[in-house]
């Protein structure tokens, strides 16, 4: 049975922060395979400066059409909204019965997990990584049994939200994103028409 790690998130736009950690879990043996869910709509998050989903997908599946083992998946394109993880998951493994899935979060995420849907559940049926943040310190002693707290992953002066800030200004940012995104976000930049 292979281990897919899902990794949600709005990837708007996505970033070599983003390809290097799911990178790092397959390197490392964590899981087989990191499928990056690009999500139509996160219930946490405002939904202003939200680039369009599927050029957010081709975004996506451009900065890892060249990375072993790293995927962008469209799959929660298809189901109800909003999209809550569990149900994701659950969705998931009725699609993939030969497959199981482990969630791959942040630790500012982890800090609001009990404001998710069903975050019992997902506890209890689900290992889940959780990736460091510089801002949102984290015991690790203190998790349950099947949370793991990742430690030497790659981490990068990057988020979404500083990209959008410095494209929408007409800065470059080549080198915070994959080449191929880089190329297609040139061609069709969203966020400049926003700004």
């Amino acid at each position: 049975m292979r281990t897919i790690g899902i990794y949600g998130g709005s990837f708007n736009p996505i970033h070599v922060g983003h390809i290097a950690l799911a990178r790092s879990l397959v390197t490392r043996g964590l899981v087989d395979e990191v499928w990056l869910m690009v999500s139509p709509c996160n219930p946490l998050k405002a939904q202003s400066g939200l680039a369009p989903d599927h050029w957010r997908l081709r975004l996506a599946q451009a900065a890892v059409s060249d990375v072993e083992g790293v995927c962008a998946s469209d799959f929660e394109f298809a189901l109800p909204r909003p999209s809550y993880t569990y149900d994701t998951l659950k969705a998931l493994e009725r699609a993939h019965p030969d497959c199981r899935f482990a969630l791959l979060i942040g630790a500012d995420n982890w800090q609001v997990f009990d404001r998710w849907a069903h975050h019992d559940r997902l506890l209890s049926e689900h290992d889940i990584f959780i990736y460091p943040r510089p801002d949102c310190p984290i015991n690790a002693a203190s998790l349950p049994s099947r949370i793991h707290l990742l430690a030497d992953v790659p981490q990068f002066d990057v988020s979404a939200t500083d990209l959008r800030r410095r494209i929408a200004a007409g800065q470059d940012v080549s080198p915070w994103m994959p080449p191929a995104a880089h190329r297609l976000l040139i061609a069709d930049n969203p966020y400049r028409k926003e700004g």
